[in-house]
């Protein structure tokens, strides 16, 4: 018995480390890993943890410390900016979804009580699988990443008066007299004093902690304020999670957010972990095993009801029709809040132990069928929703300048702004979405698309362009984009920019002479400002850099016959370095003006020449 918590750590631990990275490996995410392995540890797979109320009271404590972090993270300013989209979008999707979910219920003959007890807890979303999601595919800054954020931002802050709201359903009909109005009294003096102690003692008690130079003190004062405010909520009645969803809001605007964020954000994932395992030891299988057809309909249902509304509000929450339907369909599973909001129903006595576990099981099989929905978006869906895209995007590129940039980075940018400047029209073709926005709030003329694609190019006006400059970061795309360009228009002047060597070596197999190394004169131009700082003249050392620059050429033209045959190679290489060292050494001679390094207490220091370079 004194191993047992020991033993059970263990087999968490196992559980997680085994089938998380599998789950995640075949494309379903850690979450699924996380349930999947607390269904298989749990009693109803191998039986390997039996009190599953145990488990739950810890994985409560998880719950606890992430609703900490969430309310941490809600700075006013940040609040504030987003208020349309949070208190607009999300307050619209909670509310609408809510409403329709408790009103079938209760159409089906459902308590009114339940009914509104399972709407609002269904009207929740993943955050952890939304996220996780938006993570994977970069799409957090999209249009449908953007409201998604919005959305569930609002629903983790709805979820606070949900689980308050629940005790009070519970006591409409069983409070009379004045009790009421002293628990909101007591209630009201518990806010004003957590208000005062964080506005006047929360940030001197972290002064201090922070002189002590003592990391740890940090993590534990933040324990401590959550515990103590716990059992604050505790003593007026109210739920443990709003408790610490104040104590995160109580440390929002201190200077010492960031540290206990950093102190704290390793635990987040491994806690969160914790409670995804709970749910999967807690999901009631004998219930879908005893009514599978209910059970599954009730689930098709949710996705299917809360999928429609959230699609048709897409187009008021200004997401782009091409990701209306993968906006409904990941947002359209239950959440994990909702547990939470099941669990206190069950504790008020507002929903019958059956009931929640049958909605529990519900919201366990809608967060699996999400990315299952998603791979199928992915297979069906979306190449067509792609291909529509880029031919309406190619069809809006209507100018045609004299120059064609396709890759508009850190490269690309700088050619298009000298050209620019020279007042030639410039057409650039970029993929990345993002890069396309942000350039475009400063003015310049971007267009989204594969420049790989002839058509694409040919609706850019690359039939009247006098030059291609090829500034991709990929160096596959861009060697495809050559052999594509010269196949339709050898006579074309294309420019490319070489990643690195081997890239310009393929560039000049495909006929293309006008060529820059990317690093090559930035590092020239540094190397020539170096040998001034090391004593040698601006003559003398823009000299060194114009001789090194064309002997750098020289050799790259020398090895390029031999570039499958790596000994002649390096023996070429070799000669190279030693005639450039002789050819420095003897320009060198020429020059009389090399001074000493350092003033009169550095005069016996040798003077500095190429030659004594390592």
């Amino acid at each position: 018995m004194e191993h047992g918590f020991l033993l059970h750590t263990t087999f968490y631990l196992v559980a997680a480390v085994l089938l998380v990275p599998l789950a995640k490996r075949v494309g379903m995410g850690a979450v699924l890993g996380y349930l999947i392995a607390g269904a298989i540890i749990g009693p109803w797979g191998l039986k390997l943890i039996g009190n599953v109320e145990d488990v739950l009271s810890i994985s409560e404590f998880g719950v606890v410390l992430m609703l900490f972090l969430i309310g941490l993270e809600l700075e006013p300013k940040k609040l504030w900016a987003l208020r349309r989209p949070i208190f607009g979008w999300g307050g619209a999707q909670v509310l609408v979804v809510s409403a329709v979910l408790a009103g079938i219920g209760v159409a089906c003959g459902v308590d009114w009580k339940i009914a509104l007890v399972a709407g609002l807890g269904l009207s929740l979303s993943s955050t952890a699988i939304v996220l996780a999601t938006l993570g994977e595919r970069k799409l957090l800054s999209s249009p449908a990443g953007s409201a998604s954020f919005s959305i569930l931002l609002l629903q983790d802050i709805a979820a606070i008066p949900m689980i308050a709201l629940v005790p009070l359903l519970a006591g409409v009909a069983a409070e009379h007299g004045g009790g009421g109005w002293l628990r909101v009294v007591k209630i009201g003096a518990v806010f004003m004093t957590l208000m005062a102690f964080g506005r006047c003692l929360v940030n001197p008690i972290m002064r201090l902690l922070a002189r002590t130079g003592l990391r740890e003190l940090f993590t534990a004062f933040a324990l401590l304020l959550i515990i103590g405010i716990c059992l604050l909520m505790e003593w007026v009645g109210l739920s443990l999670a709003l408790g610490t969803f104040a104590a995160g809001v109580l440390l929002a605007d201190s200077e010492y957010r960031h540290q206990l964020v950093s102190d704290l954000e390793p635990f987040k994932g491994l806690l969160l972990g914790l409670f995804f395992m709970a749910v999967g030891m807690s999901a009631d299988f004998g219930i879908l095993r005893a009514q599978p057809l209910l059970i599954v309909g009730l689930t098709c249902g949710l996705l299917l009801v809360k999928g429609a509304l959230l699609y048709g509000m897409a187009y008021w929450f200004e997401i782009p029709r091409s990701q209306r339907l993968f906006f409904a369909l990941l947002m359209s599973q239950g959440g994990e809040f909702a547990f939470v909001v099941f669990g206190t129903a069950v504790d008020t006595k507002v929903l019958a132990p059956e009931t929640s576990a049958m909605l529990v099981m519900v919201v366990t099989l809608s967060m699996v069928a999400t990315p299952l929905l998603l791979l199928l978006h992915d297979r069906l869906v979306a190449p067509h929703l792609r291909a529509a895209k880029k031919q309406r995007q190619a069809d809006k590129i209507e100018v045609e300048n004299p120059v064609i940039i396709a890759g508009f980075g850190r490269f690309g940018q700088i050619i298009g702004r000298l050209l620019s400047a020279n007042r030639i029209g410039v057409t650039v073709l970029d993929h990345d979405p993002d890069q396309i926005e942000l350039l475009r709030r400063f003015g310049l003329e971007v267009f989204y698309g594969d420049a790989t694609r002839i058509d694409l190019l040919e609706a850019a006006g690359i039939g009247k362009a006098r030059a291609l400059v090829i500034a991709i970061d990929d160096v596959a795309d861009s060697l495809a984009l050559v052999d594509a360009v010269r196949e339709r228009y050898p006579s074309l002047t294309l420019l490319a920019r070489a990643r690195n060597v081997n890239h310009y070596y393929e560039l000049l197999n495909r006929g293309v002479t006008l060529i820059e190394r990317e690093t090559f004169e930035a590092a020239l131009q540094l190397g020539g400002k170096v040998l001034e700082q090391l004593g040698v003249s601006a003559e003398r050392a823009a000299q060194a850099t114009n001789l090194f620059r064309t002997h750098n050429l020289k050799t790259l033209m020398e090895v390029y016959p031999h570039q499958q045959d790596q000994e002649k190679m390096a023996s070429l290489a070799r000669k190279g370095r030693l005639e450039l060292e002789e050819m420095m050494a003897g320009d060198a001679e020429a020059f009389k003006d090399v001074e000493v390094l350092a003033g009169d207490n550095r005069a016996d220091q040798p003077a500095i020449t190429p030659r004594q370079s390592p």
